[in-house]
């Protein structure tokens, strides 16, 4: 698996993704929401070789940043993982996630908080803490 990260208007994204942002089934398992890209957006991208497993379409809302509407093929626990330790090592900035009541584990090894829940999702944080020597 090779993960990889797109500005949200990157011309290569439409590529990669517009096959699956438009079909039913990956509308379906997203409880048919739309998934929206912005300049203020940086898509992380799970490829097996040509093919796209998984994305987190993450926008910069300074100060933080919130992950909403991402897509995890057949759920995999590995793909999520993967791509989570992606996000956080490249990011400074606390993430806010909008996260599927069915991945909120997976998330909370990754030190995700969960702060508000309903029943098909949960609101999570998670506090990018830098320490900086004196």
């Amino acid at each position: 698996m090779k993960i990889i990260n797109l500005k949200g208007t990157d011309e290569r994204l439409y590529g990669l993704v517009a096959r699956l942002i438009m079909n039913p089934a990956v509308l379906r398992q997203n409880n048919n929401y739309p998934f929206r890209t912005s300049l203020r957006h940086t898509w992380y991208i799970a490829m097996d070789g040509d093919a796209v497993i998984g994305f987190l379409p993450v926008k910069d809302m300074r100060p933080g940043l919130y992950l909403d509407n991402y897509y995890i093929k057949g759920d995999n626990a590995q793909t999520l993982s993967c791509l989570l330790k992606y996000l956080i090592s490249d990011s400074d900035q606390n993430i806010t996630a909008m996260v599927h009541t069915r991945h909120a584990d997976i998330f909370r090894q990754h030190g995700f908080i969960s702060y508000k829940k309903w029943t098909k999702y949960e609101k999570m944080q998670y506090h990018n803490i830098i320490c900086k020597e004196k």
